[in-house]
């Protein structure tokens, strides 16, 4: 355990990072998990609504360091094609 006053702050400082953090992440698996079901369900404009706010939510996570920006282009590129071919089929 800490002594020193500066390192007792900062760890009241990391616990509640680490608390909005985990809810920001929280957030962000759940506009994915309704992605999902849009996807699944194979409702073409649900899907693409759903997954203009998703990409909005994912690069807030980016931006707040939650996520790797590479890892959010990741993951949008592959909705976006998931979604492409709910159109063609």
């Amino acid at each position: 355990m800490a002594n020193i006053k500066s390192a007792k702050k900062r760890i009241r400082q990391t616990i509640s990072r680490t608390k909005i953090n985990i809810a920001r992440k929280s957030r962000i698996k759940t506009f994915l998990r309704l992605t999902e079901i849009q996807i699944s369900s194979g409702n073409h404009q649900g899907a693409m609504d759903s997954l203009k706010n998703t990409q909005k939510e994912i690069m807030v996570g980016v931006s707040k360091g939650v996520w790797r920006k590479k890892t959010a282009s990741r993951k949008i590129s592959r909705l976006n094609t998931r979604i492409k071919f709910l159109s063609k089929g």
